[in-house]
């Protein structure tokens, strides 16, 4: 193994502004409409839901530049800036002219990305005053990175984490647990939505749209507490930029800057943090960068879901997203990826993706961890399942480079390890994965059953 080129920034270059891309795109995404009225949402329809900043950073649409708190920045220096890293073992292993970065999201305590947005958000629920919060979780990222978000900052936290993953990864439930967190098993009997989806499919092994209707059902149920939310929504995509600004000025470091930019997918928020910065320069200065999201064949909500007007959750009490979806009762495969197992995309992605801004690929998820073990073999960092697509994609793209025999310069934003996904790894070095087929016909009877408001 050669000796890994890591471009490093000091503590003072450490962002302090988020980038909010919406107030750059020429088409603004369409509003999202309350549920009940079915008219345009204001900040206010939102307070009973989230903390009251984070309502308005959702629908800032004016602002490009917003202030991270100097109590949030503090917090961030734990573990950032993060290191950006020359994959040269695995450009020589794929013996590709392409020259392969990756933005190393896994060195954070939580070991994933998701801690940028859980510190900001626990931050400003605590100014706030409240005392609780609730989220979801898929996999166990956002719920480990909040478990230790709401206990640096004092707060108590109850999360809904996918059933089937609950089983599947214990030790990310541990790991919640240990940062002082109740976990609960999603479907469960303790709310409403839960009790009636168990009555209607006793077997029903959850989603993540069915959590989330969990975790808004307690929030708006008990006193002094917000819901917090890991991926998909604006304000989660905001304070996610915090990787591509960095990722920026490492590129400046080191010579280059990316014809490619990729980013696995469940519901946007890793895709949005590396790819955004990157984003403003083909909006204001006419670059031509390419940037690809890597989601499952799975759960193919940007390659062969419909847009559309859709609910963020099972039970229908988020307001309507003009998303590219799969039905909000969707029911995906169990594929070990638990995070990328979401029906929709956030409203900024799918504006992109309608006018053509960026691109979707679906990864097998044999595809996907025979590229998580290629990536471990030569760069030493055994990948989470969800960062194994990112990576499945940065393979295809370095191979093209190869058959075409051009240079390009890709950037991946490597999200999260793997440590904690063993199980996983272990079920494919043994043969027991399999790759799930999805139909027309199965996409399509949830589809069909939407309200067509667009």
């Amino acid at each position: 193994m050669e000796k890994t080129k890591k471009f490093l920034l000091q503590e003072s270059e450490l962002p302090t502004k988020w980038y909010n891309i919406v107030a750059e795109m020429h088409n603004k995404p369409q509003p999202m409409l309350h549920p009940g009225t079915r008219q345009p949402l204001k900040p206010e329809d939102l307070y009973p839901i989230f903390a009251e900043e984070l309502a308005n950073q959702e629908l800032n649409q004016t602002d490009t530049w917003i202030e991270i708190p100097d109590e949030v920045r503090e917090k961030y220096k734990i573990f950032r800036p993060t290191p950006l890293v020359r994959a040269y073992n695995l450009e020589k292993a794929l013996d590709t002219p392409a020259h392969i970065y990756f933005k190393n999201e896994s060195v954070s305590p939580v070991g994933s990305h998701k801690l940028n947005s859980a510190l900001a958000q626990a931050y400003y629920c605590k100014k706030q005053g409240l005392t609780n919060i609730t989220t979801e979780t898929g996999a166990g990222q956002w719920g480990t990175a909040l478990a230790l978000a709401a206990k640096i900052f004092g707060l108590e936290l109850a999360v809904y984490m996918v059933k089937i993953s609950y089983e599947q990864k214990p030790y990310r439930r541990s790991l919640m647990q240990t940062w002082g967190a109740q976990v609960i098993a999603s479907p469960s009997m303790s709310t409403k939505a839960g009790r009636k989806i168990i009555t209607e499919n006793p077997g029903y092994q959850g989603s993540l749209g069915t959590a989330i209707s969990e975790a808004i059902e307690l929030a708006l149920s008990t006193p002094n507490c917000r819901y917090t939310l890991g991926s998909v929504l604006n304000h989660v995509s905001l304070h996610q930029t915090v990787i591509g600004l960095e990722a920026e000025k490492q590129m400046e470091m080191a010579g280059e800057y990316p014809d490619i930019v990729i980013g696995c997918f469940g519901g946007g928020s890793n895709f949005s943090g590396i790819s955004f910065p990157f984003m403003r320069h083909n909006i204001k200065e006419g670059k031509k960068t390419r940037f690809i999201s890597a989601e499952p064949a799975s759960c193919p909500k940007l390659t062969r879901g419909i847009f559309q007007y859709d609910f963020g959750d099972e039970a229908g009490y988020t307001p309507l997203i003009p998303m590219y979806t799969l039905g909000h009762n969707f029911s995906p495969a169990h594929i070990h990826a638990g995070g990328l197992r979401y029906h929709g995309a956030g409203s900024i992605v799918s504006q992109m993706m309608k006018d053509k801004m960026m691109e979707a690929v679906d990864i097998k998820q044999l595809d996907s961890f025979k590229a998580g073990v290629l990536f471990a073999q030569t760069e030493g960092i055994i990948p989470a399942p969800e960062s194994a697509h990112a990576i499945a994609a940065t393979i295809n793209e370095a191979l093209k480079a190869k058959e075409e025999g051009t240079s390009k310069t890709i950037l991946f934003n490597l999200s999260g390890h793997g440590l904690v996904d063993m199980s996983a790894y272990d079920q494919y070095l043994a043969g027991d994965l399999i790759n799930y087929a999805l139909s027309n016909e199965d996409i399509s009877k949830n589809t069909d059953k939407l309200e067509k408001i667009l």
